[in-house]
């Protein structure tokens, strides 16, 4: 992105992004003005207090084409604080419009509730990556006081384009919010996605699956293809968003697709964390430690499970560009919510995700010891029934895992109590991006391959660790994604996490379950 690489590699991504402003801000503003990040069609984004997008004078913020001629695309969904009551809908345009808006209702035939919505702008120019100036815009809306459990259809518009109009109902999208109590769901997540037929593939796939939400563990487009969190790739383009959100619309449109956020979504030139240019594209719950440098921290409940989204970024060893952002902040927080949940009356599992793995063979990262050192603890302590990863582009499942050690050797097909055993660790990194390798011989459901020991590492401060371990239990090796059975109980009754691999060819390789006596 246009810093030698021998100051990169010793450059936090803070200073990274400073150095880029200084260098592409200066000679933009050189051909002639600059504005605001986000000060375009009615709507204002400011990622941090210091972060500024600057715009040639060519392309400024009263610029706009004819609305009849534009549609919206990229549609994606994302749940509010509370998912009974709150949903955001997000899009993008090609081009700045006039007076972006959002309609709603309970029915096709009745979207007379019609609310504004955000523009936020991301401007990349010339030499920052492989493109030329590149302007996206990105439009929010936040609907608020909706009905527990309650299907709603919606469209977006701008002046000139209304989707109430009866040649664009072909338009219109639909949306669930989570239930007042608790009910069986389904939900799906996986990482490391990108841009390429087996990642539209694994989506034909999640959207057959009717899942309430899906969770994304991180490395979600791939815009910055190194992942390195540094701003020497020149190999960076934002214009790869544009495609990805157009992927994912077929199912982003109509279930909430809620983030976390990996290595390679750091990207230098929008903000000092590196999150600038994911805050122009996700609106996620505001519930998080610390907005300004974390906005990919936050939790949320649907029916008797929380579920809670980390940022590994901040405690990796192995890619360092933002270790120790919060200063300690995000691992408080993780306890206090931890605590929270395990205490709440109405909630019987917690599940939480993150990009880096604290429980991998891989032959390309393996295990974070920055997760292993801050979280793991936590996730013990307070009994988590369930950890999903990505970062390593393959399916691997461990036994069930307490001090490091196996307490429970957990088969296919295999129940695990987390109140006394400990945590089982899924690492689902094979949505679309170039597949790892495995030193161990692969061992999955109809191919099953016990092995005594694997031979891996360790990310730790001073570099790599070797180690053998003997919780690798189910290994494959081809596109993949996890979808989770939520059956609730009566009280004092076996509530219950199924888990499963699903392959991109529909073929199940792994399945266990997690059961928990429901409160």
């Amino acid at each position: 992105m246009g810093i030698p690489e021998r100051l990169a590699e010793r450059m936090s991504m803070a200073e990274q992004h400073e150095y880029l402003r200084a260098r592409f801000s200066r000679r933009t503003m050189i051909r002639g003005g600059a504005v605001t990040l986000g000060a375009v069609a009615g709507g204002a984004f400011v990622p941090g207090a210091t972060a500024q997008a600057a715009v040639p004078s060519g392309r400024t913020a009263v610029e706009t084409v004819d609305g009849a001629h534009v549609a919206p695309f990229g549609r994606h969904l994302a749940y509010g604080t509370d998912p009974r009551t709150e949903m955001t809908v997000s899009w993008q345009v090609p081009v700045a419009v006039k007076k972006p808006f959002i309609r709603v209702g309970a029915h096709p035939w009745d979207l007379s509730r019609k609310i504004d919505a955000e523009v936020r702008t991301l401007f990349t120019p010339a030499g920052v990556g492989a493109s030329g100036n590149h302007t996206q815009y990105y439009v929010h809306a936040k609907l608020t006081h909706l009905r527990p459990g309650r299907t709603y259809y919606y469209g977006v518009g701008h002046q000139g384009f209304d989707p109430a109009e009866p040649h664009l109902l072909g338009t219109l999208g639909t949306f669930t919010t989570a239930p007042a109590h608790k009910t069986p769901f389904t939900f799906t997540a996986f990482g490391d996605e990108g841009v390429s037929y087996h990642a539209l593939a694994n989506n034909s796939l999640l959207l057959g699956q009717n899942p309430a939400f899906h969770l994304h563990a991180g490395d979600i487009a791939y815009g910055d293809p190194t992942g390195q969190g540094r701003s020497d790739d020149t190999g960076f383009d934002s214009r790869v968003w544009d495609q990805f959100l157009a992927q994912t619309e077929s199912v982003a449109k109509s279930v909430p697709w809620m983030p976390a956020y990996g290595n390679h979504d750091m990207e230098a030139w929008y903000s000092p964390n590196g999150y600038g240019g994911e805050e122009a594209r996700w609106t996620l719950p505001d519930n998080g430690p610390d907005k300004e440098n974390l906005p990919g921290v936050y939790s949320f409940v649907h029916g008797n499970t929380a579920v809670i989204s980390l940022d590994a970024n901040d405690v990796s060893f192995e890619i360092p560009a933002n270790l120790g952002i919060s200063g300690g902040t995000q691992t408080k927080w993780l306890e206090a919510r931890l605590k929270k949940y395990r205490a709440a009356h109405d909630i019987d599992f917690i599940v939480v995700f993150f990009h880096h793995c604290a429980y991998c063979t891989s032959t390309s990262h393996a295990s974070e010891g920055g997760v292993r050192q801050e979280w793991v603890p936590l996730f013990e302590k307070y009994t988590v029934d369930l950890v999903i990863n990505g970062h390593n582009h393959q399916y691997e499942r461990t036994d069930v895992i307490k001090d490091g050690k196996v307490t429970k050797k957990l088969p296919i097909g295999g129940t695990a109590y987390p109140e006394t055993d400990g945590v089982v660790y899924v690492t689902a990194g094979a949505a679309g991006r170039s597949l790892y390798a495995f030193s161990a011989p692969l061992s999955y459901e109809g191919n099953e391959h016990d092995v005594d020991s694997v031979s891996s590492f360790v990310n730790v401060k001073g570099g790599k660790q070797n180690e053998t371990v003997t919780w690798s239990r189910v290994r494959y090796l081809d596109y993949s994604f996890l979808r989770v059975d939520v059956t609730p109980a009566p009280k004092g009754r076996l509530a219950t996490l199924t888990v499963r691999g699903i392959a991109e060819t529909g073929d199940q390789v792994d399945h266990f379950t997690v059961a928990r006596r429901a409160k």
